[in-house]
């Protein structure tokens, strides 16, 4: 298959990019990821590798583009959770200070 990343096009299968990860130790992962085999790597250490370019140079995007059209299983960003009770200022305060107020 055909992509471009970094304005450069890349001709890509699914096997050439298992053969490029073949070996390569998976970073930790914090944001968009992809499963290559068994292991999960960030976005752009993939793009690192297959491309032979610096991260900086192209968009964790591009990569996922690019794998999920290859047939790769990808991962966005986790959602955040979102707070069930906020605290007002002076219940925040208390509790820094270790007297609960109720409110």
């Amino acid at each position: 298959m055909r992509c471009v990343i970094a304005r450069f096009p890349f001709d890509l299968t699914k096997s050439g990019v298992l053969e490029s990860m073949k070996g390569v130790k998976p970073e930790q992962v914090v944001g968009e990821s992809v499963i290559i085999g068994r292991r999960t790597y960030p976005v752009k250490q993939v793009g690192q590798v297959i491309t032979r370019q610096d991260r900086r140079d192209f968009s964790a995007g591009e990569v996922l583009r690019a794998m999920t059209q290859l047939g790769f299983t990808c991962r966005g960003l986790p959602r955040a959770a979102v707070p069930t009770h906020v605290l007002s200022p002076l219940q925040q305060a208390s509790a820094m200070l270790g007297i609960p107020v109720t409110v």
